[in-house]
């Protein structure tokens, strides 16, 4: 795989995976729920995806070589990245006004 077409597949899945949570009123998009979900059970569903993606791009930097050593710099910066990807879904659910 290349090595380009890994940071985009990341990229992506971190965007999609940061809206996800506020796109819908299932768990993971998968379990249904009978009471919406709070701003709380938003914010943790993001961290639980939050290591999915991060899991997704450690596997693909294993298949790539060698992995590099990340202190918690990385972490902060991908923690950041995270957030600012789920600012369009968070706009979405609290911030836009929906007609009906």
């Amino acid at each position: 795989m290349n090595h380009s077409f890994s940071v985009w597949l990341v990229l992506i899945a971190a965007f999609l995976a940061a809206n996800l949570p506020f796109i819908n009123e299932r768990w993971l998009a998968v379990i249904p729920r009978s009471l919406p979900k709070t701003l709380w059970m938003r914010l943790g569903e993001m961290v639980l995806l939050y290591f999915i993606v991060g899991g997704l791009g450690l596997a693909l930097e294993q298949s790539a070589g060698q992995i590099a050593p990340q202190g918690w710099e990385f972490y902060a910066t991908t923690g950041a990245l995270f957030i600012t990807l789920a600012f369009p879904g968070f706009v979405y659910r609290y911030l836009y006004r929906h007609r009906g």
